[in-house]
C-alpha cells in the first residue's frame, strides 16, 4: 500500500546520514534560469526539521533574504568595521578596531546573530562595567548597536535587541588634572635641551590642542608681528588646522589666532634653527611639508611620537609619566590662567570653546571658584629665563 503523498507546497523530509539531522526542504519558486529556489530547515528529529523549515518560511514571507545560518555577531562587527567608517579619521577607526576586538568580538563574537537577545547584551554590558568606564560602556554600545543595525538593513536578522539594553555605569575614569606653577616650571626646564621644547612651550602657553599643534605649518606662525602699525599686532600662530580628518580643526570656533608669550616667541625661533639642521643632515631624505614639529626627515609626527617624547621629558622633571598625558598641557594653561585671574569667559575664547558651558564642564577642576588676555598673563606667570633675558 502507498504512502499518502504530500500536497503541494509541503516539500521533503530525509535523514542527511553525513552530518546525523533530518532536513525538511521546500521549492519556493525558480530562479530566471529555471534553477529551484530551495528552502531547508534542518534538525535532530522530523518535527525540530519542519519547525525550523516553518521559520526560514515565515522570514522569507516576510521579504527577508535569509542569513546564512553560521552568520555571527563577529561577521556583523567586522562588516562594520569594513565598510562603514568611510569618512572617519584613522585615529578614530583605530579606536573603533581596537574597542571591537578586544571587548566585542572575544565575549559575543562566536554568538550567532539571529540568536543575540537583549539578556546577552544586558549580561555582557554588566560585565564591562566592572572594569571599563561609562565613556568606554558608551563606545562599545554604539559600536554593536550600529553593525546590528547595519546586518538588520541589510536583511541579516529580523530586528536589532541592542536598543532594548540600557548602559550601566562603569569605572570612574582617570580624571585630567594641572601642573601646578612649580611643577610647570620644572617642567618647562626639563624640556630646554629636547626637541620637544617648543612644542610643549606652545602648549602650556597658549592652550592649543596636541592635535592642532601637530598640524601647525611654518605659513601659520607670525614670530614678528607689527608693532609700529597704528594697531600693533603681536607675535601669533594661526590655529587653523588640525590633524583630523580633512584637516579642519574641531568646531569651527577653534580656529582662531592666538597671541604668542615672548617665551614662545624665543623656543619656536630655537627650534626653527634645530629643524634647519635635521634638514641638511636629512638631506634628499628631507620631506618639506612644511611643518613646524615633524620628525627628523619632516613627516608628521603621531600622536605616540609625542606621548614617548612627553614622558621622558615628565620623568626628567621629576614627575610620575604614568600620571601625566601631553594633553593635560591644555588643563595646565586653564588652570594657571584661572589662578592668574583671567575670566572663563576669555580662557574660553582662548580655548577655541564655542562658549563658557563647555569650558566649566570639561575644565571644572581646573578653574577657580571665584575667576577676578592670554599671552600677557603667560609672561607674567612665566616671564623669560635667565639666558634669554637680553634675546
Amino acid at each position: 500500500m502507498t504512502g499518502k503523498r504530500r500536497g503541494r507546497g509541503e516539500g521533503g523530509l530525509h535523514w542527511d546520514e553525513k552530518r546525523q539531522r533530518w532536513i525538511a526542504s521546500v521549492t519556493i519558486g525558480y530562479t530566471p534560469a529555471g534553477k529551484r529556489i530551495v528552502r531547508r530547515g534542518s534538525g535532530k528529529t522530523k518535527t525540530e526539521a519542519r519547525n525550523k523549515l516553518k521559520q526560514v518560511l515565515r522570514d522569507h514571507e516576510d521579504g527577508l533574504a535569509i542569513a546564512p545560518a553560521g552568520y555571527t555577531v563577529a561577521d556583523a562587527v567586522t562588516d562594520w568595521l569594513t565598510y562603514a567608517l568611510s569618512g572617519k579619521s584613522t585615529s578614530t577607526r583605530d579606536k573603533y578596531r581596537y574597542l571591537a576586538t578586544t571587548h566585542i568580538i572575544p565575549s559575543l563574537g562566536a554568538r550567532k546573530l539571529r540568536d543575540l537577545s537583549a539578556e546577552d547584551v544586558d549580561k555582557w554590558l554588566a560585565d564591562k562595567a566592572t572594569i571599563l568606564s561609562t565613556s568606554t560602556l558608551g563606545n562599545l554600545y554604539s559600536i554593536l548597536n550600529r553593525a546590528v543595525s547595519r546586518a538588520m538593513a541589510r536583511d541579516k536578522v529580523k530586528r536589532n535587541v541592542v536598543p532594548l539594553c540600557a548602559i550601566p555605569k562603569g569605572q570612574p575614569g582617570r580624571p585630567s588634572k594641572s601642573l601646578t606653577l612649580d611643577q610647570a616650571k620644572a617642567l618647562l626646564t626639563a624640556a630646554e635641551d629636547t626637541p620637544l621644547y617648543a612644542y610643549i612651550v606652545l602648549s602650556l602657553l597658549t592652550g592649543a590642542r596636541t592635535e592642532e599643534l601637530r598640524a601647525l605649518t611654518w605659513d601659520h606662525v607670525d614670530l614678528d608681528g607689527r608693532s609700529h602699525d597704528e594697531q600693533a599686532v603681536p607675535p601669533s600662530i594661526m590655529v587653523w588646522r588640525s590633524v583630523r580628518e580633512g584637516g579642519d580643526t574641531k568646531t569651527k570656533k577653534s580656529r582662531r589666532t592666538l597671541a604668542l608669550p615672548r617665551r614662545a616667541v624665543v623656543a619656536i625661533r630655537r627650534h626653527r634653527k634645530l629643524q634647519d639642521q635635521d634638514r641638511e643632515r636629512a638631506g634628499e631624505d628631507w620631506q618639506d611639508h612644511g611643518l613646524v614639529f615633524a620628525t627628523s626627515k619632516g613627516t608628521e609626527l603621531d600622536a605616540a611620537n609625542v606621548r614617548r617624547a612627553f614622558r621622558r621629558v615628565i620623568k626628567k622633571a621629576g614627575l610620575n609619566p604614568k600620571d601625566w598625558t601631553p594633553r593635560e598641557l591644555r588643563h595646565s594653561f586653564v588652570s594657571l590662567l584661572s589662578d592668574s585671574g583671567v575670566r572663563i569667559e576669555d580662557i574660553a575664547e582662548l580655548c577655541g570653546h564655542a562658549g563658557t558651558r563647555v569650558t566649566e564642564q570639561v575644565y571644572r577642576h581646573q578653574l577657580r571658584p571665584v575667576l577676578l588676555g592670554g599671552a600677557a598673563a603667560m609672561d607674567r606667570i612665566f616671564g623669560l629665563p635667565d639666558q634669554d633675558q637680553e634675546t
